[in-house]
């Protein structure tokens, strides 16, 4: 997908659009975790110090979807805990004293005469954060009129938020059709690169490492990378004994998609055709249902009993996983290998990240997305050893299932 980016274009007394993904996490009315506010900020700099001024637009949670919820129920919505105003205050603290920048200001909402008055008053390098676009309603409708007034704010249209590219908004979409030059940040150029490099022509040998809770969730990215022949699969978490019970085995009450046994052949056999090494855990960690608290311990596979819960792949597994990267020259991981939030079921998840660093450090590409795939690699403290921990979560399952996401498709062509 060759894209124009901002390097490609002029900005200099330009009014940009900056479409980013501030969709983190706070407490207390803090941001627990900017790598999102981070990510973004080397294309922020670059647009302000080549003489733009910046109108960045980003939506925080699901505003519209806790409204309902709250009109149901008889109870008053509360918009406060969906406001941007904390991530400005980080913002600010993370462009502090950055020479390119020269002001920075929060605006109480995404339209309006107000917003419009504010964003025709900026400098060069000036910057101004809008109010959370899903407020709107008509933001996740990709309402025309919306997209229309958002447009005005703007001369040029740049998407770095690749988090939101498979979702066709107003933001992200919509406002394309009202603005004559479209191109991607720089975090959004480096996502399709190397996003677009493993699935189009990778390093090999090419190791994909999947895991989670359902099959469902990642058939169309396991279809994908098996047309596209992917030396080995490595499968873990709970969407692994669907495939152990359809081969037969006693899961006991682990999680197991019953509709998609059938399909869990299928892909085995897919596997098999196309030449891919698809390997399984032979061992997990388990709780017996009975007595959860006191009897976790490491099992074979196929010592399963029916009061038996899996919850993570064992040791031998792990090792065996870590071995399968030996060589590789292109990993992709998504998805943990168990109930990676609760110790001590992180280990597998754990383990993973460091054979997939250690791979990166022998010279491999690696590609880590997914929330807990990522969050195992910060807490071991290896982002500095992974070659590319990617922003998108569904974005990025969608890309590697080889869907055409909308947000990209929306931008200039090279």
């Amino acid at each position: 997908m060759k894209k124009r980016t901002i390097n490609d274009i002029d900005v200099e007394g330009k009014r940009v659009f900056l479409r980013v993904d501030f969709n983190v996490p706070l407490k207390n009315g803090s941001v627990t975790d900017d790598s999102r506010i981070r990510a973004a900020i080397p294309t922020i700099e670059n647009l302000a110090g080549r003489g733009a001024s910046l109108v960045i637009a980003s939506h925080l949670g699901r505003p519209m979807k806790e409204k309902k919820k709250a009109e149901e129920a008889g109870k008053e919505f509360s918009a406060e805990k969906f406001s941007l105003a904390p991530v400005f205050e980080r913002l600010k603290e993370l462009l502090a004293g950055k020479p390119a920048i020269k002001n920075l200001a929060f605006a109480a909402d995404c339209v309006g005469d107000e917003v419009r008055a504010a964003a025709a008053a900026l400098g060069k390098g000036d910057i101004l954060l809008l109010e959370n676009l899903r407020l709107h309603a008509e933001e996740e409708k990709n309402d025309a009129a919306f997209a229309e007034e958002l447009a005005s704010l703007c001369d040029i249209y740049v998407n770095d938020a690749f988090g939101t590219a498979h979702r066709a908004h107003a933001s992200t979409e919509g406002i394309t059709h009202y603005v004559d030059t479209c191109v991607a940040g720089l975090l959004m150029e480096r996502e399709l690169d190397y996003l677009g490099r493993a699935l189009n022509d990778p390093d090999r040998p090419f190791v994909a490492i999947l895991g989670g809770a359902k099959v469902s969730d990642k058939l169309p990215v396991i279809d994908s990378l098996i047309e596209r022949k992917v030396d080995k699969l490595l499968i873990g978490g709970a969407m692994a004994y669907t495939f152990f019970k359809a081969n037969g085995y006693t899961v006991g009450k682990s999680l197991v998609e019953n509709d998609m046994l059938e399909r869990a052949k299928e892909i085995e056999e897919g596997a098999k055709v196309a030449g891919v090494d698809l390997l399984l855990p032979t061992d997990h960690q388990v709780v017996d249902s009975a007595d959860p608290i006191n009897s976790q311990r490491t099992i074979p596979i196929d010592f399963t009993n029916a009061g038996h819960v899996g919850l993570d792949i064992g040791i031998e597994t792990a090792a065996i996983f870590a071995n399968a990267l030996n060589g590789a020259k292109t990993i992709v991981w998504n998805g943990p290998m168990g109930m990676f939030e609760e110790k001590p079921f992180d280990q597998g998840t754990i383990a993973v990240a460091k054979a997939v660093a250690e791979a990166t450090d022998e010279g491999a590409v690696s590609i880590v997305g997914g929330g807990d795939s990522v969050a195992a690699i910060k807490q071991a403290g290896l982002e500095d050893h992974i070659s590319h921990i990617s922003t998108g979560g569904g974005a990025t399952l969608e890309y590697l299932a080889g869907d055409a996401l909308p947000g990209v498709e929306a931008l200039d062509d090279i």
